[in-house]
């Protein structure tokens, strides 16, 4: 063979092993991480695994907050959250009032920042470019629920933004999430005890305006996530009823009102509490709490639900409460915390039908662990 063929092969070769599924990937370096925190009451500290071009996951590194956790479930959404950039990574310290931030390396996390959160008990954190906001649940601690914003920079160090802490619709309402929509125009907040959801406008300042407060479709509007095209998803805990967790569907209009599309979609499952939306907008995906397992969602084009499994059940997670929900990156693998067990599950997820397969499932993770990114 000549020179210039055995040139050719070993480029060939070479594209191919960045392609093909097997040993040579396994020599390939992380294709990304995924990202949970302790929420100990000592010190809180986030686990960092990194994840191999299948989904799976490493061993665990180690990153202090600098902040203490409360060791127990916070009934939230985002406790942990990635800039756009992937850049940054912000957590919540519940159990000491901060929010910590890292910025993110090829080798694992920098602290960059911590800081107190505007309120008490932080429990969800949302960021856009260059603005931050924290969902602070004090009214559980015998304070009053607020949301609270800050500025951030490229080092991912944080400044509180002067005037800019806003009340829920009441002082104690067991908030769940704080999330920008997609463009930054607004803020959403999921309210289970009053079973509401507020929304505010945000102005050029940073402030925000609001809330403008909505009845729930459903009973316990709990965690939520963007579709495309203003279209806003909402998972309903149902007080924790047997099988009667829900999920429902708005459009945000321009102002900050709702529009309901589809009302209380059924799972069959029990407490429907945590949402995904996938890249390409046509598929969410849901965890059941009380069923071990998590629900799939088609999307239509006009935000209209229906299930993507007959019997609600597109994925088992295995013995235990699966809260926390993440997808990576480039779509194809979906991540589920439980807090209980101490574990997370690894699927791979089927760009064109929606299925999940289960691939792995991670253990040791104390009890109380809350919240999970990937990239």
């Amino acid at each position: 063979m000549s020179t210039f063929n055995l040139k050719k092969l070993f480029s060939y070769t070479t594209v191919l092993s960045t392609l093909l599924p097997g040993s040579a990937i396994a020599n390939q370096p992380p294709r990304g991480a995924v990202y949970t925190m302790t929420n100990a009451t000592n010190a809180n500290k986030v686990l960092v695994y990194n994840r191999d071009a299948q989904g799976r996951l490493g061993a665990p590194q180690r990153y202090d907050t600098g902040g203490k956790g409360t060791g127990t479930s916070l009934g939230n959404q985002n406790a942990l959250v990635l800039d756009q950039a992937n850049r940054c990574l912000y957590a919540v310290n519940a159990g000491s009032n901060q929010i910590s931030s890292f910025l993110v390396k090829a080798d694992g996390l920098l602290l960059a920042d911590k800081i107190n959160s505007g309120g008490a008990r932080p429990v969800s954190v949302t960021v856009n470019r260059n603005l931050l906001y924290v969902l602070n649940a004090g009214g559980t601690v015998g304070n009053s629920d607020n949301i609270s914003g800050f500025i951030v920079d490229k080092n991912c160090k944080m400044l509180p933004l002067a005037d800019s802490t806003r009340p829920l619709s009441a002082a104690n309402t067991a908030p769940a999430q704080v999330q920008f929509t997609p463009d930054g125009q607004r803020l959403i907040v999921t309210e289970k005890s009053t079973n509401k959801i507020s929304t505010y406008s945000v102005l050029p300042s940073g402030r925000v305006s609001g809330p403008r407060v909505f009845v729930s479709a459903g009973t316990t509007p709990f965690g939520f996530a963007f579709g495309k095209r203003d279209q806003l998803l909402v998972s309903e805990a149902a007080a924790g009823a047997a099988n009667g967790g829900t999920v429902s569907s708005y459009l945000v209009k321009p102002n900050g009102d709702l529009q309901l599309i589809t009302s209380s979609l059924a799972t069959t499952e029990t407490a429907t509490c945590w949402v995904v939306v996938s890249n390409d907008g046509r598929f969410a995906y849901v965890t059941n709490t009380g069923s071990e397992s998590i629900s799939g969602l088609r999307v239509s084009f006009g935000g209209n639900l229906s299930l993507l499994t007959a019997g609600g059940r597109t994925g088992l997670t295995g013995s235990g409460t699966p809260i926390d929900l993440s997808l990576s990156n480039d779509g194809l693998n979906l991540y589920s915390l439980d807090n209980t067990r101490g574990t997370v599950a690894v699927f791979r997820v089927n760009l064109v039908t929606g299925q999940l397969v289960k691939l792995q499932t991670i253990a040791g993770l104390p009890a109380g662990a809350n919240g999970i990114a990937a990239r």
